[in-house]
């Protein structure tokens, strides 16, 4: 059965470009970003490698541990990873998974047979601190992913669980937020000093809580 948001997402162990890596020992108590690729030494993925080095920093300030998977060998990753930081003027700072049994990719339904027979599609899994499925996105193997939308989603969860809001459509850190319907306006008025305002009475509005 797939995996589902809010489930605790599969350990295993496995050998990657960093080393042998037990998951959840490895995850600690830090947010995940485990995304998949089809082979080593393909075009898009070589550029979102190389991008997602870049934004190691980002990815730091927010308490998020990255990991890459492909189904090729540790010593296929090791030449792929010396092409990607020549071509993208970076240099790969987080570990490539090797998964040549598949064992991985099944685990978290990485293989799509309906769209490629036994290459990962491009899975893109955001895990909590409790090891629990909070987001997934998976992309055609035609079409890079957008890292800056993956640091927004992680924003936003890590702000509404924390403070009693959701984010609007196209939401940044530091734009406004929705009230949750759970609590009633006159609570909301108590608990975001800085203002709400009805626009309906199940759209509220309040200026994010944590700024």
């Amino acid at each position: 059965m797939a995996l589902q948001l809010g489930d605790i997402v599969p350990d295993f162990t496995q050998e990657s470009s960093a080393g042998s890596i037990s998951f959840h020992e490895w995850a600690g108590d830090s947010w995940v970003v485990l995304f998949s690729h089809p082979a080593d030494y393909t075009p898009v993925c070589t550029t979102e490698l190389g991008a997602v080095a870049s934004l190691k920093s980002e990815f730091d300030k927010r308490n998020v541990k990255v990991i890459a998977l492909s189904v090729d060998s540790v010593e296929s990753h090791q030449g792929w990873i010396k092409d990607i930081n020549e071509t993208q003027n970076t240099n790969v700072n987080y570990p490539i998974l090797a998964d040549p049994d598949q064992k991985v990719a099944d685990l978290y339904g990485m293989i799509h047979p309906n769209s490629l027979n036994n290459l990962t599609v491009r899975s893109v899994f955001i895990i909590d601190p409790h090891k629990k499925l909070r987001l997934t996105i998976t992309y055609p193997a035609s079409t890079g992913r957008n890292f800056d939308e993956i640091l927004r989603v992680i924003d936003s969860l890590q702000l509404t669980d924390y403070h009693q809001v959701a984010t609007p459509v196209n939401w940044k850190d530091g734009d406004d937020c929705v009230v949750v319907p759970s609590i009633s306006t006159e609570e909301a008025k108590q608990k975001f000093p800085k203002g709400v305002t009805e626009v309906k009475p199940y759209l509220r509005m309040t200026p994010q809580p944590n700024k």
